[in-house]
């Protein structure tokens, strides 16, 4: 074989590791680029691991769904509660009223009694207004909250028919999970696609 076949060779094997080098950069940006990344620590998430875990804390408080429901339930617990402290004030000062009427002998002593008993009353029932109303926050909280949770489970449902992990796991602090890699965090990613979901859902609205 003479040079110049040789070289012929060499140049077309230069050629095709050029190629292969180019198709391999590429196409690997390009998977890299794809990769969900832990936004807490900027790692990839290990997708070959049949486990993952979000943090439930970092989820939830994060969550524009739960953002929206904390602040209307905020909203309407203030609205209720400062309607029964002006009530409260109304019988404090019509108590007050009472007692300084009474004291210049300006009523008489059965006009006083039935005053009392009225007053009594009124306070009783306040009280009763009280503690029908924390039940009723506390029923509304309760509720809120498996809203919350029902639709986190939901999504995950949908999230893992794209990735099939055998567990995914809760993780917050204090509680069973004590230790996890962190590119088994998938918090983030599910968040971002709770929000996108939450966000088309209540553009429909």
């Amino acid at each position: 074989m003479d040079m110049k076949k040789i070289s012929l060779w060499l140049n077309i094997a230069l050629l095709v590791a050029v190629v292969v080098l180019y198709i391999l950069h590429f196409t690997g940006t390009k998977s890299h680029t794809n990769e969900a990344v832990n936004e807490e620590t900027g790692r990839a998430i290990d997708r070959d691991y049949p486990i993952a875990y979000v943090n439930i804390d970092t989820l939830i408080s994060k969550y524009d769904m739960f953002i929206d429901k904390r602040d209307q339930f905020m909203q309407t617990r203030d609205e209720k509660q400062a309607e029964l402290q002006l009530k409260l004030q109304d019988l404090e000062k019509e108590a007050m009223d009472f007692q300084n009427q009474y004291n210049k002998g300006l009523m008489t002593r059965t006009k006083a009694q039935m005053v009392q008993q009225e007053l009594g009353q009124k306070e009783q029932q306040l009280y009763i207004t009280r503690d029908n109303l924390a039940m009723q926050l506390s029923e509304e909280e309760g509720v809120m909250n498996r809203q919350i949770l029902n639709s986190i489970l939901e999504y995950l449902k949908e999230y893992n028919t794209q990735y099939n992990y055998r567990y995914i796991l809760s993780s917050q602090f204090g509680g069973q999970v004590l230790f996890a890699d962190n590119t088994l965090n998938i918090t983030y990613d599910v968040l971002n696609g709770l929000n996108e979901k939450y966000a088309k859902e209540k553009g429909k609205k």
